[in-house]
């Protein structure tokens, strides 16, 4: 098999997507089920559609920010940690390259290897870059798989603007009631699309994946709905 084709083989794996890609699908999710519920309550209690489209952009805006703030800080601690374990391989490959090389060479034993090939392998792998050697072989950590704050920061916000944008548009109709099931069926069908979208990004299947959201999603909605019911909020 030539190189070039070796190389598009590998690169058809979506591990490298599964930081913002889980950032993604969590943000739209909230953005669907969490302004659906808002517009919801607010169009069984008013006639106003400026009050449902004010409402509801002012909750996108704010859960959109919400939603990167905590994205950020979450995988932001998961960066320090590997931050951390890393500086910490760095002083015991300082301190003690010796025990670092045999403990390299038992995890090659452990994966299979004999005695003397693990021996080799650890020793080449040394020479060439002994903390990538650790990083990657004892700890787990890739480059194209480390915690990146910032972008799932931004994709859980755009993410969850896109998905708030689209119950939003339940504000169209004139009478309250029609309102109501315009949200409602304007979230299902953005609930679709989120699980597909997200599903043919992921590589994955499209019918467990989609109805995984599509059930969570309305299994959301009707609790918040159910509960904004039972203390007279909304109207459903």
């Amino acid at each position: 098999m030539a190189l070039e084709e070796v190389y598009q083989r590998n690169h058809q794996h979506k591990a490298h997507r599964s930081g913002w890609l889980r950032a993604a699908v969590l943000g739209s999710n909230d953005g669907l089920v969490a302004t659906a519920s808002l517009m919801i309550g607010i169009a069984a209690a008013s006639q106003n559609s400026k009050l449902l489209w004010t409402v509801g952009i002012a909750g996108i805006a704010a859960g959109a920010m919400s939603m990167a703030v905590g994205e950020y800080i979450s995988v932001k601690s998961q960066a320090d940690i590997e931050e951390s374990d890393k500086q910490l391989e760095i002083e015991h490959l300082r301190t003690d390259p010796e025990g670092e090389l045999a403990e390299l060479t038992q995890i090659y034993v452990d994966r299979g290897l004999s005695y003397d090939l693990a021996a080799q392998v650890a020793k080449v792998m040394t020479e060439r870059d002994a903390l990538e050697a650790h990083l990657r072989d004892e700890l787990g950590q890739f480059d194209h798989t480390k915690a990146r704050p910032a972008q799932a920061s931004l994709a859980s916000a755009i993410a969850y603007t896109l998905g708030g944008s689209i119950p939003l548009l339940g504000a169209i109709p004139p009478t309250s009631t029609g309102r109501i099931y315009a949200i409602v069926g304007f979230t299902l069908l953005g609930l679709l699309t989120t699980g597909a979208v997200g599903a043919k990004t992921a590589g994955s299947p499209l019918l467990k994946p989609t109805l995984r959201v599509l059930i969570g999603g309305s299994a959301g909605m009707a609790i918040t709905a159910g509960i904004g019911n039972l203390f007279h909020l909304s109207g459903i």
